[in-house]
């Protein structure tokens, strides 16, 4: 059966298995493991991790591939395919619980998947994903780089990074016109207040071209001369921008502006 993958909803196949033990490997992947796949695709990942691990999650929001993957996952019961948004779903509801998400992750759903995956308490420890590589090197960009922002902070307030490989097109179909890279990348213990702090931090991203104390207050997040007391608390100038401030200061920062 032909699949034709949809652009509208980001599907680039995994179609070459070379690249399955690096992914094994960055995902340290266990025997009694569970885990949380999203985007199965053509089930070529979903192959390889049924065949290592105790359970695997697939959740495919993509009802017309549901012929070809059940056909792929043939003799594979320790295979639960779920269909629907992941973005959407309980996975709390999930039974067992998921300790590991390793994916290939489609394109238009890759942000917000590993921000709310991180941020929300639950199951999962460790992540292993394929993303476009603009986005993997913004997840762990370092403050005053042109890739560090709101997603960076969070990303790293909430997650050590463990590993990360370049992949080429040709391991798709169809190939991306952009690079991809594997990251891997285990949960820390978050801050107390991390929806305050996330809060603040998206705040001051939200207008890159103002100064932090500007932004905060257009945003609706503090008052301007409020920011600028906090910042002078913190070392730091009036007139300093979002991308200055490293994922530890906006904790601080955070804490002043709501103590």
């Amino acid at each position: 059966m032909s699949v034709v993958p949809k652009k509208a909803l980001g599907q680039h196949f995994l179609v070459d298995e070379n690249i399955l033990g690096v992914i094994g490997r960055l995902a340290s992947l266990q025997p009694e493991d569970v885990v949380l796949e999203v985007g199965p695709g053509l089930g070529v990942l979903t192959r390889y991790l049924a065949d290592r691990v105790a359970l695997v999650h697939a959740v495919e929001l993509d009802r017309s591939l549901e012929p070809g993957l059940r056909a792929a996952l043939a003799g594979r019961p320790n295979v639960r395919l779920v269909f629907a948004d992941a973005l959407g779903l309980d996975r709390a509801a999930l039974d067992p619980q998921p300790g590991k998400l390793v994916a290939n992750l489609p394109y238009n759903v890759a942000t917000p998947l590993v921000v709310e995956t991180l941020v929300a308490p639950g199951s999962l420890r460790r992540w292993c994903v394929m993303v476009q590589r603009e986005l993997a090197e913004r997840f762990f960009a370092p403050p005053g780089s042109k890739a560090y922002g709101a997603v960076s902070v969070v990303v790293q307030l909430t997650a050590r990074r463990t590993g990360r490989h370049a992949v080429s097109a040709s391991v798709f179909r169809p190939p991306p016109k952009v690079e991809s890279m594997l990251v891997a990348f285990e949960r820390v213990e978050p801050p107390p207040d991390l929806p305050a702090v996330r809060r603040v931090v998206e705040g001051a991203f939200s207008h890159r071209r103002k100064t932090l104390a500007n932004a905060l207050e257009l945003a609706g997040v503090a008052r301007r001369e409020a920011v600028v007391e906090a910042l002078a608390r913190l070392g730091r100038r009036a007139d300093v921008r979002a991308e200055a401030l490293a994922p530890a200061q906006f904790v601080e920062l955070a804490t002043l502006l709501t103590s």
